[in-house]
């Protein structure tokens, strides 16, 4: 796992997190610090805004409000500037039922910069910013196409999406009676160049509209010689024809074209996740029926693989929220432990029983993501650890079909 990943997993976690926090009224602060704005300034601005706050009807409201500008202060005191990428300060009285509230102070250092400067007041935190950070807006323009249809596609981060389907009229290769073999291959030509123009039209209209700057080239399938045609006879837009990054034989041309494609493509398209993360997957799927039975899947038969050093690549879904608890008896030395799901930026709160020694009631002692302690175990056993999105169909397998969870190993277990 690279540090990459690493901290896009952390940030999407402490997101989901924040998005799930409420406060009791407008009362929760969402400050955004690009690099090139001084904190004299900032400090500055809060200063009014906690004056401003002295006229708001609510006493509550009023306190709160002020309690988080003076919080928010006081930690910009440590700071002579904002971070190279800027900085997001949340903060406020966070609802933890009934009508109890408790104050909290997050700071985030996003991976990418923030550009303006932004104060807002709400019931929640303001999370769109970041939120649009962890979108891939690399796209791949995607053209699959022979005699009878074409299908034009994108490729946008980690998901193809369908975009036009075409049908032609080009006839058969067969003539029908009456017609001169001269005369029927006229018109078979004009209807494969009309054809042509049609595809290059659909895709001019759909490629020519996304951002150059996310744009990243375009990609072709068919039989051969047709993508070669298409090509050199140059229907597409002259910006677009530059942007043509290779041909692929691919055997279909309707929807499931574009992924056999992006298969395809593999060496091209290399250096992104996507195509690592199917690689993965596809391995682990082998392996799955294969005699070897070098794979595991499901926590428990993940988790006793893993600590054999056994694992030679931990799988796990970005999706994954669980927990590793450890309950206590509050009067005798009994403990166990237990996983739970839970939803973005909660804790386990359930309620568990009574000991089975003395009857008295468990409590939790201590609670632990399950995505970090199996990274420390993976790490301690020199075993890669790769996170799988959700975002193509075997990485949704991974988290709906095998609990988010699974491994390729380096030896067959048994476990």
């Amino acid at each position: 796992m690279t540090e990459e990943a690493r901290h896009k997993y952390e940030f999407k976690r402490q997101l989901e997190e924040l998005k799930s926090k409420q406060g009791q009224g407008t009362e929760l602060i969402s400050l955004y610090i690009p690099h090139d704005k001084r904190i004299s300034d900032v400090v500055a601005y809060l200063r009014d805004e906690h004056g401003s706050a002295a006229n708001i009807k609510s006493k509550s409201t009023r306190t709160n409000v002020q309690s988080a500008l003076e919080s928010i202060m006081s930690r910009l005191k440590y700071y002579k500037e904002p971070p190279e990428n800027g900085m997001a300060i949340f903060c406020g009285a966070i609802s933890i039922g009934g009508d109890r509230t408790s104050m909290e102070t997050i700071t985030i250092v996003p991976p990418q910069p923030i550009t303006s400067f932004s104060y807002r007041c709400g019931s929640n935190f303001e999370t769109e910013k970041l939120e649009e950070m962890l979108i891939d807006r690399k796209t791949f323009g995607l053209i699959v196409l022979d005699r009878r249809e074409a299908t034009i596609g994108l490729l946008k981060g980690k998901r193809v999406t369908p975009m036009r389907h075409l049908t032609s009229t080009v006839p058969g290769k067969q003539r029908k009676g009456g017609q001169s073999s001269h005369r029927f291959q006229q018109l078979r030509l004009i209807a494969i160049n009309d054809f042509n123009n049609r595809i290059a039209e659909a895709a001019n209209d759909i490629f020519l509209n996304i951002d150059r700057n996310d744009f990243q080239g375009i990609l072709i399938g068919g039989p051969t010689p047709t993508k070669e045609e298409f090509v050199k006879g140059e229907y597409l837009h002259h910006e677009l024809q530059q942007k043509i990054l290779g041909l692929f034989d691919v055997a279909y041309t309707d929807e499931s074209g574009l992924e056999e494609l992006m298969d395809a493509a593999a060496e091209t398209l290399s250096a992104l996740e996507v195509v690592k993360e199917k690689k993965l997957m596809e391995r682990f799927m082998k392996e799955l029926v294969s005699d070897r039975g070098l794979a595991a899947y499901g926590e428990d038969s993940v988790r006793q693989n893993l600590n054999m050093g056994a694992v030679e690549v931990l799988l796990l879904s970005e999706d994954l929220r669980r927990s590793r608890i450890t309950l206590k008896c509050q009067n005798c030395d009994y403990t166990s432990t237990t996983t739970v799901k839970h939803r973005a930026g909660e804790k386990a709160t359930l309620e568990f029983g009574k000991c089975p020694k003395c009857q008295s009631a468990l409590s939790i002692s201590e609670q632990v993501d399950v995505v970090d302690e199996l990274s420390v175990i993976a790490e301690q056993m020199n075993t890669e650890v790769e996170f799988i999105s959700t975002e193509f169909e075997e990485g949704e397998q991974l988290l709906n079909a095998f609990g988010g969870i699974a491994a390729i190993l380096r030896y067959r277990t048994g476990v």
